[in-house]
């Protein structure tokens, strides 16, 4: 048998519409489906447990769903609303002190269904509920209510209410956790439409500088007449292509998010002389197959690294590599870098948008470390791909 997960059960409260499907008619259908079942058992007991003859089980069954009925919709609909209003502290004092209340009022609506039944000569004639409905209407109104008869009583209230109250309270509790799940999703939907405005940004601060740089490099290999010219522009065709359609997506597939970081890496690198100790490492298209990713979440930081790395004059490297291994994407980037610029390669908008990202997209699922020692400048990021 197939294990439902606790986030499907999640998702489908969640996906829910309590305030749709729960209509003013279909309210209305479910309570009377509710009261016909409880008086169609009681009725079923009164007939099968005590003997009583259809007409004398019929007019207790009555009195019982009344008293009931009272009692339900005075607490659910007057009473709990009110108390819902209070601090936490009065609330719980008040529904401690309404239980005897309730409990009074359910042996006055019944004390008065005994007079009533009394007066109009209904009587219980044979079993163990003879003359019940006499005996009841000849108590006086202290009796009714004394402390010996609500301690007594209580467990009787308890017994034919607390169903009502566990369906009613699992209902409202249900409708509630729907509420919030949906508060919830749009308040991640509207960080999501923010993030994407950043990343939209992002891009489009991207997109000029980045083109700035490539356009003089190429100038400077075509001056040379460079046979890595051709190479370059498709390069740079393929990564302009990229962060303008591709990247609009929320995920894609991981293949094309490592040509592109390839692509913007050796874009990058060509602004350095060829003894920068510049190094790479990606995985083949085999190894990511079948594999989606958010798109452009690397960036900011091959982009910080190239930006305040290979600055020192003794230590200047830049590594990258990225692996699969198990379904898991694992990015790790380090560079040299000058001590008083640390603040500068941990702040900024790029790496906290990053970071917000991570948590919306991927909650649970990535592990993101930046460290900073002895001039070394690292980031470690996996991100676990399969769920």
């Amino acid at each position: 048998m197939q294990k439902i997960s606790s986030n499907y059960v999640t998702k489908r409260i969640g996906e829910f519409d309590f305030e749709q499907f729960y209509t003013q008619q279909k309210r209305l259908i479910f309570h009377s489906l509710m009261w016909l079942s409880f008086a169609f058992l009681l009725f079923l007991s009164y007939r099968l447990a005590y003997h009583l003859t259809y007409f004398n089980s019929f007019i207790l069954t009555l009195r019982m769903c009344v008293v009931n009925m009272i009692v339900f919709y005075i607490f659910f609909y007057l009473l709990l609303p009110r108390i819902l209003k209070l601090s936490f502290g009065l609330a719980i004092f008040n529904l401690i002190i309404s239980f005897p209340v309730f409990v009074i009022v359910w042996l006055l609506s019944t004390y008065l269904f005994s007079i009533i039944y009394h007066y109009f000569g209904f009587e219980i004639l044979e079993g163990e509920l003879k003359g019940a409905i006499t005996a009841s209407a000849n108590q006086t109104f202290l009796e009714t209510i004394s402390i010996n008869r609500i301690i007594s009583q209580s467990i009787i209230f308890i017994s034919l209410l607390s169903p009502f109250f566990f369906v009613k309270i699992l209902f409202e509790i249900s409708k509630l956790y729907s509420r919030t799940i949906k508060i919830q999703n749009q308040k991640n939907l509207l960080e999501i439409q923010n993030i994407n405005i950043e990343k939209d940004f992002l891009k489009s601060q991207l997109n000029p500088h980045f083109l700035f740089n490539t356009l003089n490099n190429l100038y400077s290999l075509s001056l040379k007449k460079d046979n890595a010219v051709p190479e370059v522009i498709l390069n740079l065709s393929d990564t302009m292509s990229y962060t303008l359609y591709e990247s609009n997506s929320e995920k894609v597939e991981l293949w094309k998010e490592v040509e592109f970081v390839k692509n913007y890496f050796e874009l990058e690198k060509m602004r350095y002389s060829a003894d920068k100790k510049i190094h790479c490492e990606f995985p083949t298209e085999t190894d990511c197959k079948g594999l989606m990713i958010a798109p452009l979440l690397t960036f900011t930081f091959i982009e910080n690294a190239f930006k305040y790395g290979l600055k020192s004059k003794e230590l200047a490297f830049l590594n990258l590599k990225i692996k699969i291994e198990n379904g898991k994407f694992i990015f790790v980037i380090e560079n040299d870098f000058e001590e008083n610029k640390t603040k500068n390669i941990h702040g900024g908008i790029g790496i906290e948008n990053v970071r917000k990202r991570l948590q919306l997209i991927y909650p649970n699922d990535f592990q993101l470390e930046i460290l900073d020692s002895q001039n070394i400048f690292s980031v470690q990021l996996t991100i676990n791909l399969i769920k």
